[in-house]
């Protein structure tokens, strides 16, 4: 089965994270079948925290990729801020 999480990166302290496509029963920062993006939690403009290449996220998804807890809830987050930022810009 395959998943999509995150594979840890960066050095100590300094957490980097690489969103993965993987067969589930690898071990965290193993081998991957393919790299859809990276996720940095201490980056300071909003648009670098989280970038993804979302037609190989979405070509994953219908093949049954199924997605990790942490993945599921930073997408909802992005697409929540997405819609803020929209408001913010419209009105």
């Amino acid at each position: 089965m395959v998943k999509i999480r995150l594979a840890r990166a960066g050095a100590k302290k300094r957490p980097f994270y690489h969103v993965v496509a993987t067969d589930s029963r690898s071990p965290r920062d193993s081998k991957f079948i393919e790299r859809l993006g990276h996720y940095d939690p201490l980056a300071t403009k909003p648009g670098e925290k989280l970038v993804l290449d979302a037609a190989r996220l979405e070509h994953w998804k219908k093949t049954g990729a199924i997605l990790s807890e942490r993945i599921d809830f930073l997408l909802r987050q992005a697409a929540g801020k997405g819609k803020a930022e929209a408001a913010k810009a419209a009105g």
